[in-house]
C-alpha cells in the first residue's frame, strides 16, 4: 500500500490538517516578509484588494481580509493616518463610504508585493502546472462551504 494511502483517513481529517498546516506555513512566511517592510499581512491584503478592485465599502474589505468590523475599522484608521488609504464618498450611493488606495499606498504595495514575491513564487513553483487547478479546487471548496452560496444553489421551494 502507498505511504499516502496509509496516512489518509476516510473522513478526510488528514486533508483538513494538511490544509491548515499549509495555510499556517504560508501565512507565517508572508508575515515575516512583510514585517521587514513595516507592514502586516492584513494591510497588504487590504491594499492588494483595493488596487485590484478600486474603491470598496468596509464590508467587502472585511470579508476579503477575514476581519471583524471593529478590528478592521481600527486598522483602516491607522492606514488612513499613514496615508496608505483614503475614505471617499461613493458617487452612486452618497450614504456609503468607500476605501481607496492612495498614491502612497500604491508605492507601499509595490514594495510589499516585491517583499512577498519569493514566497508567492515558491508556492506556484511547488504546484507547477497544478497551480490553477489547485486554486479552482479551493474556490469550489470555499463556495460549497459558504452558507450564502449554498442557499443560492438550492432550488426555490413552493409553499
Amino acid at each position: 500500500m502507498a505511504a499516502s494511502a496509509e496516512r489518509s483517513t476516510p473522513d478526510g481529517d488528514d486533508s483538513l490538517r494538511l490544509l491548515s498546516l499549509v495555510e499556517r506555513t504560508l501565512t507565517g512566511r508572508l508575515e515575516e516578509a512583510l514585517r521587514g517592510c513595516g507592514s502586516s499581512l492584513d494591510q497588504w491584503r487590504i491594499l492588494r484588494l483595493l488596487a485590484d478592485r478600486g474603491g470598496c465599502p468596509m464590508n467587502v474589505v472585511a470579508d476579503h481580509v477575514l476581519l471583524l468590523a471593529p478590528k478592521l475599522s481600527k486598522l483602516v484608521d491607522r492606514m488612513v493616518s499613514a496615508n496608505l488609504v483614503l475614505r471617499r464618498q461613493d458617487h452612486e450611493d452618497r450614504r456609503r463610504v468607500l476605501i481607496v488606495v492612495s498614491p502612497r499606498g500604491r508605492r507601499a504595495l509595490a514594495e510589499w508585493d516585491e517583499a512577498t514575491s519569493e514566497v508567492r513564487a515558491q508556492f506556484r513553483d511547488l504546484l507547477g502546472a497544478d497551480a490553477d487547478q489547485f486554486e479552482a479546487l479551493l474556490r469550489r471548496l470555499q463556495d460549497g462551504l459558504d452558507p450564502v452560496a449554498v442557499l443560492e444553489q438550492q432550488p426555490a421551494t413552493q409553499d
